[in-house]
């Protein structure tokens, strides 16, 4: 029997020989698939930064994020039948993993993607490998504003250290890499005194293992041959001047998390600030994109820093439990709902009503992992998932299949707008059966019709005729209506059309750039011409569209 340990010298041909994009992509798959299968033993051991037992989860959404892009590149490609070169799906893989970055761990493993991909994108032989697993490791330090020995970033020095002392061989690079990270990970406990404490490894620097044993295996066919462990045995040793045991009394109580358009100078006075305000401050990306994260106790400072240095989106805002082990003990409630909303004032309504929810801004919609944690983060034994919109109808299905393979009975109920989510949510009763709340929140929906008013960007033809840049239109049930000039006029229009068949109330939800006289106008206008019609107004603060309409 051939020893496990030595270089695999009966690779098939078509394999070794570069990291192509076919490689890049079967990469993504396993560890994605890896990760599935032990998120659940890394939650168990996350003891730092902080013991909220998330980073298998955090892992396995920012590497499905990293898969995701690198699927949607190799689907443009499919059309003309050719494939993606090596340097386009290398850095899809990187930008995939930064936008969909989730936690300290998370972060720090999409800036090591990113690093891997500068140099690889110039080439993913052995040697161009070995050189990526540098530039990696020296990348995620930099990005880490006080690196911790003992961590995700020891393991990834000692990967790029064996990686460099391998011989040119691609699978041989990258199996002294897993081995090399794997010893590593097996000495962190005696760098992180709160490991040896809690008789652990790093969480962090087992999901790393975890991603270089899927390399192996997309590179040689073979997986690793032993699983890293989790639990540390040998006598635990107090290293002097380690860090304090997290969650001890004081800490902050934030995790904030959020992109940032911003040029690296703001950047740079951002770092800066964010260090002062909290601790595990991390900020990856570059080219004017970055993932910043930092545990902080004002979490409105926080994103507010990130304001003042460029433009955030895809803010998270997480509460750290006072008593860690107490939360993640809790029984779940029976019933959520998570919705998805256009604008910040929708949010807030929603919340206000029990429901969690995912942000949706222009031109980037939420994947299927940021809904898929909105229901974890939900804590239910059922949900109900109201995507509210019908680009999301796929996205919401994934996420709810995730779900109930996780335990979890998820319902979703097909809206199509906002406006719908809103109307289902009223008639939301958590303490009827599941299913007849279910179909009470499907028939309020449906029984909704839905428009909206926006500004066209450029010519174009429309169901409604042909519109010019500039022009306002009106949009009944995801169709073009009414093309106008005037945003009031177009509304107008738009409402009686919408109430010509009937309707007993009227809800407007008016963006927060819309004309602040816009709702008075248009509920006189309901009042004058509809006597017995309601009218209620939200207000939904950033959104694409300047107003929706709904009808019931």
């Amino acid at each position: 029997m051939r020893d496990p340990h030595e270089e695999d010298h009966q690779v098939p041909e078509k394999l070794g020989r570069d990291l192509d994009p076919a490689a890049v992509r079967a990469w993504c798959t396993l560890a994605l698939d890896a990760l599935g299968r032990e998120r659940e033993e890394i939650d168990a051991i996350n003891v730092y930064p902080v013991a909220d037992g998330d980073t298998g989860t955090n892992l396995y959404l920012t590497v499905e994020a990293a898969r995701q892009a690198v699927e949607a590149v190799f689907t443009a490609h499919d059309a003309d039948g050719t494939l993606p070169d090596s340097a386009d799906t290398v850095r899809a893989l990187a930008h995939g993993a930064l936008i969909g970055a989730r936690g300290n761990s998370g972060t720090i493993l999409a800036q090591l993607l990113r690093g891997m991909a500068g140099v690889l994108a110039r080439g993913c032989d052995g040697p161009h490998l070995a050189e990526a697993l540098g530039a990696a490791s020296a990348a995620a330090r930099q990005a880490v504003a006080h690196p911790v020995e003992g961590t995700i970033l020891s393991v990834a020095s000692a990967a790029a250290e064996a990686a460099a002392a391998a011989g040119p061989a691609l699978p041989a690079v990258a199996r002294a890499a897993y081995e090399g990270a794997r010893a590593a990970l097996e000495e962190t406990p005696g760098q992180l005194d709160v490991l040896a404490r809690a008789g652990v490894v790093d969480a962090g620097g087992r999901g790393l293992v975890t991603v270089l044993g899927a390399l192996v295996e997309a590179l040689s066919g073979e997986a690793p041959p032993r699983r890293p462990r989790t639990r540390w045995t040998a006598p635990a040793p107090h290293a002097a001047g380690a860090p304090e045991e997290p969650c001890a009394p004081g800490g902050p109580a934030y995790e904030v998390i959020y992109l940032l358009e911003a040029d690296d100078e703001a950047v740079a006075r951002l770092r800066a600030r964010l260090d002062g305000l909290g601790d595990s401050l991390v900020v990856v990306g570059g080219d004017g994109l970055w993932n910043v994260h930092v545990h902080v106790d004002d979490a409105g400072a926080a994103v507010e820093a990130g304001v003042e240095a460029g433009r955030p989106y895809r803010i998270r805002v997480t509460h750290f439990a006072a008593g860690t082990a107490k939360a993640e003990a809790a029984e779940p409630t029976q019933r959520a709902v998570v919705a998805v909303v256009p604008g910040e004032g929708l949010a807030e309504l929603c919340a206000e009503a029990g429901a969690t929810t995912v942000l949706a801004l222009p031109g980037r919609p939420p994947a299927s992992g940021d809904l898929l944690d909105a229901i974890r983060r939900a804590h239910a034994r059922e949900v109900v998932l109201l995507p509210n919109s019908t680009e999301l109808r796929h996205t919401a299905a994934a996420a709810a299949e995730q779900a109930r393979a996780e335990g979890v009975r998820v319902a979703l109920v097909p809206t199509r707008a906002a406006v719908q989510g809103i109307a289902a949510l009223a008639v939301h009763e958590p303490g009827r059966r599941f299913d007849e709340d279910v179909v009470a929140m499907t028939a309020a929906a449906g029984a909704t019709r839905y428009g909206e008013l926006t500004v066209a960007e450029h010519r174009s033809f429309t169901s409604a005729g042909v519109c010019q840049a500039g022009d306002v239109l009106g949009l009944i049930d995801g169709d073009v209506a009414v093309i106008g000039h005037d945003l009031a006029e177009t509304a107008r229009t738009v409402l009686d059309r919408m109430l010509s068949g009937g309707g007993e109330l009227v809800t407007l939800v008016l963006a927060a750039d819309a004309p602040p006289a816009l709702a008075d106008h248009l509920e006189r206008h309901v009042r004058g011409r509809y006597l017995a019609v309601d009218t209620c107004v939200h207000h939904g603060g950033r959104q694409q569209a300047p107003l929706l309409i709904g009808v019931e």
